[in-house]
């Protein structure tokens, strides 16, 4: 598998994580529909943790069962129940692209939390100065939605506490430092994350649908192989090849298609106040990543998890 992934073109691979990670909030609200959400992300997980698995054993590796091994798969694992779960029910409250915004402050969470729990670089002024207009954009957005609807200032809390889930596992699993690889870890997170989402589907509802639309059966089947499988190995293989500061370009460029895409494809308004938003979280993630580049400091700075991960 290594050797294949060497093979595939380096902008290709980055271009499809821009791609599938910008197409992923729209799909996720898809996914839901005559279904219903739980459903959705439990079937979404139950194939994708197939696919992972039968990824593992072509290449030749295993999940480990050593202590530390354990604690990064539930460390992953419990990161991916809470932050989907969020996600899923925030889809069906808010606009998609709202939530690829949102998620663009997972960077500097992380790196906030990095520098407590794993000992990295203070962060400098300018860095500060980063995380003062993410949270100024954050406040413009929560401001907007309070003119639509209490299920609008829901769906983005739940949102804001899926990306706190998401840094906070992230943290923690570099903290622990297993040294697994990427397909490995995801594929031991996903044995942990999926009995609990179809544990949560068969608590919240149970009932398997009578039929699936076709946009929503769709939906499941590319997030499980293209957000969960595909996508995870591009960003990975991008990883290898690629500078950090040039990896976390994707934060600021997906959010923009998600964006496009749900004006385009979902009918979803951009108002002047969530355009404002967006540019502030934006603004704010660009000081936050690339002023340590510029001050030539090795400074920690943690590119975002794959879909596998994360979503």
């Amino acid at each position: 598998m290594e050797s294949a992934a060497g093979k595939v073109s380096v902008p290709l691979a980055y271009i499809g994580v821009i791609l599938i990670w910008g197409t992923t909030p729209l799909t996720i609200q898809w996914s839901g529909e005559g279904v219903g959400f739980l459903f959705g992300v439990a079937s979404r997980m139950v194939v994708g943790t197939v696919l992972a698995l039968m990824l593992l054993v072509v290449s030749g590796g295993r999940v480990q069962r050593d202590r530390r091994s354990i604690r990064a798969y539930l460390a992953a694992g419990m990161g991916i129940f809470t932050t989907m779960m969020c996600v899923y029910w925030a889809a069906q409250q808010i606009p998609t692209g709202w939530i690829s915004v949102l998620f663009g402050l997972s960077p500097i969470l992380t790196g906030v939390m990095a520098g407590y729990w794993l000992g990295a670089s203070p962060l400098r002024a300018i860095q500060w100065g980063g995380l003062g207009f993410a949270l100024a954009g954050l406040a413009t957005i929560f401001g907007s939605s309070l003119e639509l609807s209490g299920a609008a200032v829901a769906g983005l809390a739940a949102v804001v506490a899926a990306t706190f889930a998401y840094s906070a596992s992230a943290v923690l699993v570099k903290r622990l430092d297993a040294r697994l690889s990427g397909l490995n870890q995801a594929t031991g997170a996903l044995l942990v994350a999926t009995p609990l989402f179809v544990l949560a589907w068969w608590l919240g509802d149970g009932r398997l649908p009578e039929q699936i639309p076709f946009r929503s059966g769709a939906s499941i089947l590319y997030l499980a192989l293209c957000g969960s499988v595909i996508g995870f190995a591009a960003y990975y293989h991008v990883l290898r090849h690629v500078d950090a500061v040039r990896v976390t370009l994707i934060t600021l460029v997906t959010p923009v298609i998600a964006l496009l895409l749900g004006t385009l494809l979902n009918d979803e308004a951009i108002t002047a106040e969530v355009a404002a938003g967006a540019g502030l979280i934006l603004t704010g993630l660009a000081l936050f990543q690339f002023a340590p580049a510029r001050r030539g400091r090795n400074e920690v700075r943690l590119a975002p998890i794959t879909d596998g991960e994360r979503r």
